[in-house]
């Protein structure tokens, strides 16, 4: 793509440096004369701001690891430490904390103006592939970074987390027992995390490096998706594109500031500032926002599909919603690469962001939040005034058919004129039943809004009742509610029909608007096809 080289040694000592390492050279082939798109918009200056981040993410963790100590007793204190009596090791934790937020903001942008311009499509197969694998590593160094503070809510992510690979069949246990060094979550595992949480940076740079290469082997897409046929379609990239991502770049380090003076645990969880404790688990385990939607798939899956059980379809699936990314230029049949010629594609593209949006949302809420209802829950509470009160315990002869002695308990005590029972179970196969002969029945019916507050009013119209009921039988009845776990199924349902589904129906029936010729022409009256 760069072409012939046109960069001349201007002195003795550059002439025999660039006969020994043209490092100069490749610098100035890549960065100074690489022809770039004409029409590049600052939807590109994002691979810039990546490259940053990911300079900063290195150094500030080599800093952080100078002082902090990968031990389940210390690891905590030692965060604490870097904070409070470190140097400007405040500046340096927050710039790292704060800084995998913005790594994953900027590449989040970047694969979405990818997916929006085309940029996976050929030639740039390869080029799209390394850059889901950049994105792939990218989770694995944060889930592995967000257990080194060792609170609450990194030991119990990191649990949660390595115990779904062991719902993998076959291999998955022994994953899990070899990440974690054992079989719980440990010394073994935070030594573990700590050394791959160092490395996997420097892994990252390197597919980084072969990134860039492959772009400069292609070239790089444009918002109109066609080729570049001539020097008319180029300007260098310095200055052009490097004024533009230098301006962009500087806008996007003021938000990274804010972030890390004024708002460093706006991004964070409040419970990692609690020590890890393995006897109290969290209200809520989350991972960080740039995970949630992952998060949010994994969770929709809370029925079994066929000989798969909820668990390992909640794995699969959210292995799969990564896994898509890397076959997609072969998924998306249309010969256009830029959606801004691809009505149809676009509108199905918007919904696609927003329910990626809305996965992130659901992934931190409580699963079995009701956003709607059709009415209220309700509890009809049943009890006998009056009347004689027995008591018979009884023992069924195995688990299985406790449920069959049961019933027949009940129905022996309402033959012998019970008006109302009750079993109380206190193992697999005893358990002890009360029945009240005579008196009067009597029902009441609560309701309320939340299923916390019905509970509220049975034990009120429980207490008010009082000593003229032996026992009760409250039978509860939900309405109809569109939960957070259902809004996720729908959102995860539309994540996989957009890859699976729509991309390659759309490339095979969709009608293209008007392409331009060249990047230098604009539309406007002239005979143009589809690129």
């Amino acid at each position: 793509m760069s072409g012939h080289s046109t960069y001349e040694p201007k002195s003795g000592f550059t002439r025999w440096l660039d006969k020994r390492l043209p490092i100069i050279r490749m610098a100035h082939d890549s960065f100074v004369a690489y022809p770039t798109p004409r029409n590049l918009n600052y939807w590109y200056t994002f691979g810039a701001m990546l490259a940053l981040c990911l300079v900063v993410q290195i150094v500030t963790g080599v800093v952080l690891a100078m002082h902090y100590v990968p031990h389940i007793n210390m690891a905590f204190a030692s965060v604490q430490r870097i904070d409070r009596d470190v140097p400007y090791g405040w500046l340096i934790q927050n710039i790292h904390s704060v800084g995998a937020s913005m790594f994953f903001l900027a590449v989040y942008i970047h694969m979405f103006k990818g997916l929006y311009y085309g940029s996976y499509k050929a030639p740039r197969e390869v080029l799209w592939i390394l850059g889901c694998v950049i994105y792939f590593l990218m989770i694995a160094t944060a889930f592995l970074g967000y257990s080194l503070p060792w609170g609450q809510m990194s030991f119990w992510a990191a649990t949660v987390i390595t115990n779904l690979i062991g719902a993998l069949p076959m291999i998955g246990e022994s994953i899990k027992n070899w990440l974690m060094g054992g079989f719980s979550v440990d010394q073994p595992t935070l030594n573990r995390f700590f050394s791959l949480h160092y490395l996997l940076p420097f892994v990252i740079a390197g597919v980084v490096a072969l990134h860039v290469w492959a772009l400069h082997e292609t070239g790089q897409n444009n918002p109109t998706g066609v080729e570049v046929k001539s020097k008319a379609d180029t300007v260098p990239f310095t200055p052009h594109a490097t004024i533009k991502d230098l301006f962009a770049t500087a806008l996007f380090l003021i938000l990274f500031a804010v972030f890390v003076f004024y708002m460093p645990d706006a991004l964070g969880h409040a419970d990692n500032y609690i020590p890890a404790n393995p006897l109290q688990t969290p209200p809520e385990i989350v991972p960080e926002w740039y995970l949630l939607p992952f998060y949010a798939i994994l969770r929709a899956f809370d029925f079994n599909i066929g000989p798969i059980d909820s668990k390992l379809a909640g794995v699969l699936a959210m292995f799969a919603s990564i896994g898509v990314l890397f076959v997609l230029p072969w998924l998306d049949t249309s010969r256009v690469r830029s959606m801004r010629y691809r009505p149809a594609a676009r509108q199905f593209f918007l919904i696609f962001v927003v329910v990626c949006l809305v996965l992130g949302w659901c992934g931190g809420q409580n699963p079995g939040r009701v956003l709607a209802q059709s009415g209220d829950f309700t509890a009809t509470l049943r009890w006998v005034e009056g009347g004689a009160v027995s008591a018979r315990a009884f023992s069924a002869p195995s688990e299985e058919q406790f449920d069959e002695t049961a019933a027949g308990m009940r129905e022996t005590a309402t033959t012998e004129g019970a008006a109302m029972t009750m079993v109380s179970r206190s193992n697999a196969t005893d358990a002890r039943m009360m029945s009240v002969v005579g008196g009067t029945p009597q029902t009441q019916t609560v309701s309320a809004r939340t299923i916390e507050a019905l509970e509220e009013a049975v034990q009120e119209a429980k207490a008010e009742i009082g000593a003229r009921a032996p026992f009760f039988v409250t039978e509860r009845a939900s309405p109809m509610a569109f939960t957070v776990t259902r809004l996720s199924q729908v959102a995860t349902f539309y994540y996989f029909l957009f890859f699976l589904v729509l991309l390659p129906l759309l490339g095979l029936r969709e009608t293209p608007g008007r392409v331009p010729d060249t990047i230098a022409k604009p539309i406007g009256g002239q005979t143009q096809e589809a690129a």
